[in-house]
């Protein structure tokens, strides 16, 4: 994501990085390159609101076609190490289809307070199902209509108002073409929609591109958020920066702060293992992206928390 120039609080939470206890200094990480932490430091309650965990134990769903190695809640608690959030949103990858257990469990591992569900759930999926995710921290459901699975665009009129119901959300990874094809059934779906990875917009046209077009008139809407996460997804400059990325991410912090999120995207699936982005300079071209104080924390913490249901932050009160 493009950089932006160094602002007071660069300098100051640089600062404050220093005393980030020594554990976090110079940690590896699994599935992510660098050691370093980031010059941002994350407010307290931070979100990282897209994440993925895989175990082989557990069966891939027929016709899978992202097979990732382990990636275990052990190997994420390095990385919130690393980063400094302390929250988290755990999302079904297409490895598993409907089979959630896995990022159930993640929870459980992780600690159910402070991390929530994003399932995975066929079309005829009884009502009392639901409510059992529900009380197993699940808070939405992934259309990942990118790839084959179990759900489809046909999906979504069938199940969003029964997550509406809920108070969960669709969560929506479509392609380019496929977010102008059916730009007219996201405007009519009711409930929450939120978009992974800036909602793919495409490069290099960017935000003078269709989809762009088409997601912020869904933001103007007031019901559509949008994830800030997955630059390499969409972007032709690429690393280390995503600059192209990152003039898309800006503009949605310009047009819409108040419905942004943040995520990781650790492991990074869709990236060779070899060639594995360095968190830490992902969370600090956010960082740069999101602008000011302001807009950071609520990207961050305030919007998660209404979201996924998240308890309030106390503020720290002074000595």
């Amino acid at each position: 994501m493009a950089p932006a120039p160094l602002t007071r609080r660069t300098v100051l939470t640089g600062l404050a990085a220093s005393v980030i206890p020594n554990a976090a200094m110079g940690q590896a990480v699994r599935w992510s390159s660098g050691t370093e932490t980031p010059r941002f430091v994350p407010p307290p309650g931070a979100v990282d609101c897209h994440f993925h965990t895989y175990d082989q134990t557990y069966p891939a769903a027929k016709g899978a076609t992202l097979l990732p190695d382990d990636a275990s809640p052990d190997d994420y608690r390095a990385l919130q190490l690393r980063i400094g959030t302390s929250r988290g949103v755990i999302i079904q990858p297409s490895t598993y289809g409907t089979d959630n257990r896995l990022q159930i469990a993640s929870r459980q591992a992780l600690g159910a307070e402070n991390f929530r569900v994003i399932a995975v759930v066929a079309d005829d999926i009884s009502d009392a199902e639901l409510r059992r995710l529900d009380a197993q921290g699940v808070r939405g459901v992934r259309f990942n209509l990118g790839f084959p699975g179990v759900l489809t665009v046909n999906s979504l009129p069938l199940l969003a108002p029964r997550l509406a119901d809920l108070g969960w959300h669709c969560q929506i990874n479509m392609r380019p073409k496929q977010i102008e094809d059916n730009a007219e059934l996201l405007a009519s779906l009711p409930g929450r929609l939120v978009f992974d990875h800036l909602a793919q917009v495409p490069q290099p046209a960017g935000v003078e591109s269709a989809p762009y077009r088409i997601i912020r008139g869904l933001l103007d809407r007031g019901r559509t958020w949008v994830k800030l996460s997955g630059p390499y997804v969409s972007s032709k400059q690429g690393a280390p920066d995503y600059a192209d990325a990152g003039a898309v991410a800006a503009a949605y912090v310009k047009a819409a702060p108040q419905r942004l999120i943040w995520g990781s995207d650790w492991p990074h699936p869709s990236e060779p293992k070899e060639h594995k982005p360095d968190d830490a300079r992902l969370f600090d071209l956010f960082a740069q992206c999101a602008g000011d104080d302001v807009a950071f924390k609520r990207i961050l913490v305030d919007n998660p928390a209404e979201l996924y249901g998240f308890a309030k932050v106390a503020p720290k009160v002074s000595p």
